[in-house]
C-alpha cells in the first residue's frame, strides 16, 4: 500500500488523482452538514406549525 501511495505521489496523474479525491472528500462533508442543517430546520418549522395548529390543552 505504501509503495502504491509513493507511486501516485511521483506520477501526475497520481497526483490529480489525490488532488480530486480531497476535492470530493470536502464537497461531501460540506453536503452532508448542509442536509443536516436544512434537516434541523425543517424540523423547528413543523414543529412550530404543529404547535399554532395543536394547541396543548
Amino acid at each position: 500500500m505504501a509503495k502504491l501511495i509513493a507511486k501516485f505521489r511521483r506520477e501526475e496523474k497520481g497526483a490529480a488523482f489525490i488532488e480530486y479525491t480531497v476535492l470530493l472528500g470536502i464537497i461531501l462533508a460540506v453536503s452532508i452538514v448542509t442536509v443536516g442543517a436544512v434537516g434541523t430546520w425543517a424540523n423547528d418549522k413543523w414543529v412550530s406549525l404543529n404547535t399554532a395548529v395543536n394547541p396543548a390543552p
